[in-house]
């Protein structure tokens, strides 16, 4: 007779699921996962069986779940003894904690952000600011293009065999916007033209390497009170405020998808061998859409646009640190490509740095 169930026969994946507070189409995707393998499978029909003794291994992965515990670091806990379970839970709560706390931050930045005021109108904003790229330590050439001006700031990474003349080609074709009118209310209208003559001219650049070349970008362009951002690829723009420091940006990357479905940790993603792969960049053989929207801009503002030859070797709590020490934007730039470097400098590193001041109308 078998141990399985009082009845001796293996629990059907329903009454499991009913026992151990998991769905059936949760039970399924842990299968596929091999997460929580049923005991048997009906070889006529696909039915899937559980024995009683996996209910434990079960109620583990609801609780884990209900502590939002992505899968990947699920199945490492699962694997351990119990008091290195316990350690490897302690742990991850206590990244959970920190992690919350710096979102605190953030809804605290946004909620001051959206109920700002306008400002009185002899009050007015400036940018002054700061563009430096770096070859690095180990590449032959430089692929990145960096630009600051009175308007524009941008970082572009270019990849394949035409990879510098294309992120130059993108980074020139967004120029004309650091001299053009920008009417109240059009910028972003603006902003998406001139998107369309950057991917013109990314295409015109590849020739001949349209299947393998391409560029990310992230840009920011200002109207004298308000940023706005353009963004594609894994090139990022970073704001500190007030001593913290946020990313405005989000990854357009393999890992970085994998991470906000849960199926990897962020600590996981530093050493994916598809760490680099991108999801979105300018391409003529992919065409893709930019992430466009407005910033809202605040004296004392110091904006970080980069390459991943920074943000891939320098944990964001140091860019914070050597952002928030510097005090000047073509010091802060320096002083962060001269991070990435130490580190390695395993690619081309391009940082621009701009401050938000504030002036008098007539001074």
């Amino acid at each position: 007779m078998h141990k399985d169930s009082p009845t001796g026969r293996p629990l059907t994946i329903g009454a499991f699921a009913k026992a151990c507070r998991l769905s059936p189409k949760a039970l399924r995707l842990y299968d596929e996962l091999d997460l929580l393998k049923p005991s048997r499978v009906d070889p006529d029909t696909g039915y899937r069986y559980y024995a009683v003794a996996q209910l434990e291994r079960a109620r583990l992965v609801a609780w884990l779940r209900r502590l939002g515990m992505p899968l990947a670091r699920i199945r490492e806990v699962c694997a351990l003894r119990p008091v290195d379970a316990a350690r490897a839970i302690r742990t991850y709560w206590a990244q959970v904690e920190a992690e919350t706390a710096a979102r605190r931050d953030l809804a605290e930045f946004l909620v001051k952000e959206l109920s700002a005021t306008s400002r009185k109108d002899t009050t007015m904003l400036e940018l002054r600011y700061c563009a430096h790229s770096d070859r690095g330590r180990v590449r032959p050439a430089n692929q990145d293009t960096a630009y600051a001006g009175s308007r524009l700031l941008a970082v572009a990474d270019g990849f394949g065999p035409a990879g510098a003349p294309v992120s130059s080609a993108a980074v020139e074709a967004l120029r004309v916007l650091d001299t053009a009118e920008l009417p109240s209310g059009e910028v972003l209208n603006l902003l998406q033209d001139a998107v369309r003559d950057v991917t013109d001219a990314v295409r015109d650049a590849a020739h001949g390497c349209e299947d393998e070349a391409g560029t990310t970008l992230t840009a920011l362009l200002w109207t004298g009170s308000r940023l706005a951002l353009v963004h594609i690829g894994d090139s990022r723009a970073y704001l500190l405020r007030d001593g913290a420091l946020f990313r405005i940006t989000d990854d357009h990357t393999v890992v970085q998808s994998m991470i906000d479905e849960g199926r990897l940790t962020p600590e996981e993603a530093a050493t994916h061998p598809e760490r680099m792969l991108l999801l979105k960049a300018l391409s003529p053989s992919a065409p893709a859409t930019p992430d466009i929207r407005l910033q809202d801009a605040e004296p004392g503002d110091r904006y970080l646009l980069c390459s991943d030859g920074l943000s891939r070797v320098v944990p964001d709590s140091r860019i914070r640190h050597l952002l928030t020490s510097a005090p000047a934007p073509d010091t802060a730039v320096h002083t962060l490509i001269a991070a990435a470097n130490e580190a390695g400098g395993p690619d081309n590193v391009s940082c621009v740095v701009a401050d938000v001041t504030e002036t008098t109308e007539g001074t």
